[in-house]
């Protein structure tokens, strides 16, 4: 009796205790699992959701402001104060051994910031027992921060050269002048990253003001996701944050709306350029208002997906090479932009009609419910996808509080199954007319083809990615900070016991492995064999490209629009895409449909159809959107590198583009139908699946569809290749570029499985990984202020011997100066090494770092697949930190030595830059 007391006591003591607000908070709102609270004494909001799938979370703060709040002459403040606030306060600074970035990185953890048209976000994705120490720096750069002329006019030239990167890109320079004329009034009118003239001469005076009217507490809030205790997390809020006042003035939200536009607006951007693009925006509501939910439906309508209106009007018919819908719900009344990336041929006024065409069909004839469905469908899996990792989470809240009320985040998919095919055709009536329509041509001025040298016919997607990005922060590459200064008390190594939750099992003659995680509903699958570029006859070195781009374009049982709609209407993915060695494919399902998924993955692998109406459109579409990569210098430099250090018939070689789109023309239908026979197969395929799996059900619909197909070929091995070049000095000449792309490397005939990998590595990340106080960032981006970024890496690896190179955007006019810094830096990491406190921090960081990537499905995922092309068993995900923990400083010395030697680089650069550029001036 008196245990059942006794018990039922400590049941009530801890039912009041989990619903007791905390002394100095008040407890706002609770929805969907996470709890709002407000620190009486300041105003901050602090939003919580606790999750202990894995000992990770994630704290970020938002600040509401953003472009939106900034006027002529300070465009740009918020996002450069944003790289300011990493140059510390009087506690935390490089000067003191106490920069932020090193404080974080050295634990592992990912660190950035990014600032948009509502708001600006500080975030760290950190080992759980860390929340303090995030904590403490938020909370002191609040209102701490240095904010030096030193350190403003070092940021300045790396936030102009991020400017002129961006306006490397004709969509993004296109994008810019559709927001300016369709916004006359409200500050919408102005890109995030601002104009030149105010970046480069914005006054000390007016940053520090800007700052010190908008960062207080009462204009933020902090989000933590993860794993954390509530009562915990608030005890650390109340310790620091209460330490600071809200702000002694009113934070004034701004007055300025939009008046109504009075007639059809036209912008056109003419310059060097390769394929035509244009882009349609209309009015539409802000993000708070109901009507938003179906400008989402139609955005997936109308551009998502082979299903969706425009890829059937434009792609499949051979008018465009890609579309593109911008469609989102800000704080005030925004665009809807339509953007056709026009196939050769293709003039910008039919691309427009067709555009057109499309819209005025939905405003007579309306939307289907099954177009409807399909759409639903599509986003409700995508938000569950979304919810696959504290950081996914916390950025998703994060945009849901800069439009004005964090509950939509919750009620998303509520109030998307509420959309009406009628609501749909309602929304195009009000919205889409003709006179609040801006309408914008890129118009390139000089014909395609003649500026090209290489291509990565695998990176096309990539590369429309970043072109498509919209926010800006402080370098997209920089997501697992590091240091070579600071040491922090290091995590203890301890194995990570994730190989106890996978299975590795032959079925069908495919390797197998699943990995069983925390995650509900959702499963993520990676998957690669033996049939890439390599492999291509002499006949055309596109075949294997031209063949995996078939597979989803039909099969035997359905055609291209049956198969999409199938994947479509379950809100799952499945790509494909062909690298130097592999064919590799990759997805996302819900876990209710992942049998049907595996099914679909058999049928497009073992049953293309390979209709000859099909190929000879893919074709086309392949050898157009090959041009959009003529444009970007990065691809250009890394591609002429690799042509030049590795000799014809090595696998790293690469091919002209000229002669890649000239090999498209030679590829006939019996072509790929012959690769696919002879590369297709179990042989060597493997098959990753994580998160929401069970085993037994992945073995049964395996086994059930791919059981009697045969085939397929091991990967081959591959001599060392020669050096045939060496200091050698190679300029890619690309037209009417503000950044130039920077490449210095050299073979190093290093593979991921050898021996000295992880020492290499480890000397890597602390010379230039991608980070901002490695070495080659910390120096020549953040005290010289040379470039927006800048790292080393090593690629070409896994199959056959690699590459180690140095690459890193700058100014025409700080080319010479960057290369000068990083020739400069590289030759002192050769001949000095590095240190036992670099050693000791970047193991830390290298450990830390590898088990916050595990804790999504994606990352765990992709690294059992990585470490399984290797013939790796899955316990080297519990062996690898160990590996990593043990090496010595003589170890890692020596191989920079035996691995990198400056006499023997290569160095290419591409831009509107000539060799002179190089020298001294």
């Amino acid at each position: 009796m008196l245990k059942k007391i006794f018990f039922l006591t400590m049941v009530i003591t801890m039912t009041i205790s989990a619903n007791t607000t905390p002394d100095g908070f008040t407890k706002v709102k609770e929805l969907g699992g996470i709890t709002e609270y407000r620190l009486n004494s300041n105003g901050l909001t602090v939003l919580l959701q606790e999750d202990h799938s894995a000992p990770v979370l994630t704290f970020m703060v938002t600040y509401l402001v953003g472009s939106r709040n900034e006027v002529t002459g300070n465009t740009g403040s918020t996002h450069l104060l944003e790289h300011l606030m990493f140059k510390g306060t009087e506690k935390y600074n490089k000067a003191n051994g106490g920069h932020i970035d090193a404080k974080l990185g050295n634990i592992g953890a990912r660190i950035n910031a990014t600032t948009w048209l509502d708001r600006t976000n500080y975030y760290a994705s950190i080992p759980s027992d860390y929340l303090e120490l995030a904590v403490d720096i938020e909370s002191d750069r609040m209102r701490n921060l240095l904010l030096r002329k030193e350190d403003k006019d070092a940021e300045m030239t790396v936030v102009r050269n991020e400017f002129e990167r961006s306006q490397n890109s004709p969509f993004s320079a296109l994008n810019t002048e559709i927001w300016a004329a369709a916004f006359q009034a409200h500050p919408y009118h102005h890109s995030t990253i601002g104009w030149k003239s105010d970046i480069e001469n914005v006054p000390m005076k007016d940053l520090r003001a800007f700052y010190n009217t908008y960062y207080w507490p009462n204009n933020a809030v902090v989000t933590i996701i993860g794993d954390f205790e509530t009562d915990n997390a608030l005890k650390l809020i109340q310790e620091y944050y209460g330490k600071i006042d809200s702000s002694p003035h009113e934070i004034k939200d701004i007055y300025t709306t939009e008046p109504e536009q009075q007639g059809a607006r036209r912008v056109e951007v003419s310059r060097a350029g390769q394929l035509g693009v244009v882009g349609i925006g209309h009015k539409i509501p802000e993000g708070t208002n109901d009507e938003i939910y179906a400008a989402y439906i139609l955005d997936y309508i109308l551009a998502e997906g082979k299903t969706s209106r425009l890829y059937k009007a434009m792609v499949d018919q051979g008018k465009a090479v890609n579309i593109f819908n911008f469609a989102f719900g800000f704080k005030d009344p925004s665009l809807f932009v339509n953007y056709a990336f026009l196939a050769p041929g293709t003039t910008h006024e039919d691309g427009e009609k067709i555009l057109l065409d499309e819209i005025e069909k939905i405003k007579k004839e309306g939307v289907t419910l099954e177009e409807v469905n399909r759409a639903k469908n599509k986003i409700i899996a995508e938000t569950a996808y979304g919810r696959d990792g504290s950081f996914s989470i916390a950025s998703q809240i994060n945009e849901a509080i800069a439009r004005g009320d964090w509950t939509t985040y919750v009620n998303y998919t509520d109030n998307i199954n509420k959309v009406t095919p009628e609501d749909v055709q309602d929304f195009v009536i009000k919205y889409f007319v003709k006179s609040h329509r801006t309408t914008g041509y890129f118009i390139p001025k000089t014909a395609g083809g003649n500026n090209v040298n290489k291509t990565e016919k695998a990176q096309s997607s990539s590369w429309f990615e970043d072109q498509t990005k919209q926010y800006y922060n402080r370098n997209e590459n920089n997501s697992q900070p590091n240091s070579n200064s600071i040491t922090v008390n290091p995590m203890p190594v301890k194995g990570t016991s994730i190989s106890e939750n996978i299975d590795d099992m032959k079925v069908a003659g495919i390797r197998v492995i699943t990995g069983k995680t925390n995650v509900k509903d959702v499963v993520t699958f990676r998957g690669s064999f033996a049939a890439g570029d390599n492999f291509s006859p002499e006949k055309s070195s596109m075949i294997a490209d031209l063949t995996g781009n078939m597979l989803d374009k039909g099969t035997t049982k359905n055609d291209k629009f049956s198969l999409a709609g199938k994947l479509e209407n379950m809100g799952a993915s499945i790509n494909y895409s062909v690298s130097t060695h592999k064919l590799t494919f990759r997805g996302k399902c819900l876990k209710k449909d992942l049998s049907n998924v595996i099914e679909l993955i058999a049928e497009q692998l073992r049953y293309p159809a390979f209709d000859e109406t099909e190929f000879e459109k893919m074709k086309a579409q392949r050898a157009g959107s090959m041009k959009q990569l003529l444009e970007n210098t990065n691809v250009q430099a890394e591609k002429k590198m690799n042509e030049m250090i590795f000799p014809k018939g090595h696998p790293n070689h690469e091919t002209s583009v000229a002669q890649l789109i000239a090999d498209i023309d030679k590829v006939e239908i019996a072509d790929v139908k012959e690769f696919h026979k002879k590369y297709y197969g179990p042989k060597s395929m493997i098959f990753v699946l994580v998160g929401d799996v069970e085993s037994d059900e992945v073995e049964s619909a395996v086994k059930k569809y791919f059981t009697g197909w045969k085939g397929g070929i091991n990967y081959p091995s591959f001599d060392d290749a020669k050096i045939i070049v060496k200091d050698a000095t190679e300029i890619v000449r690309l037209e009417d570029k503000t950044s130039a792309t920077l490449r210095i490397g050299q073979i190093t005939n290093l593979q991921k499985t050898d021996d000295d990998y992880i020492a290499f590595n480890c000397a890597n990340q602390i010379f230039g990984g991608r980070s901002f106080t490695a070495r080659l960032m910390s120096i020549i981006r953040d005290e010289e202020g040379l470039t927006y970024g800048i790292s080393s890496n090593h690629s070409g690896d896994v199959f056959a011997d690699g590459t180690w190179y140095i690459s890193g955007t700058f100014s025409p006019d700080l080319l010479h100066q960057g290369y000068s810094s990083t020739m400069r830096e590289l030759k002192r990491w050769v001949s000095e090494g590095v240190s036992e406190e670099e050693l000791k921090n970047s193991k830390t960081r290298m450990i830390g770092s590898y088990k916050i990537g595990l804790s999504t499905t994606g990352g765990l995922a992709s690294q059992i697949l990585s470490f399984a092309e290797r013939g790796y068993s899955p316990s080297y995900l519990d062996d690898y930190p160990e590996l990593v923990a043990d090496l010595s400083l003589d170890e890692v010395n020596s191989v920079i030595k035996k691995y990198v030697d400056p006499a023997k680089l290569v160095t290419v650069v591409a831009g509107t830059v000539t060799k002179q550029d190089l020298e001294p001036k």
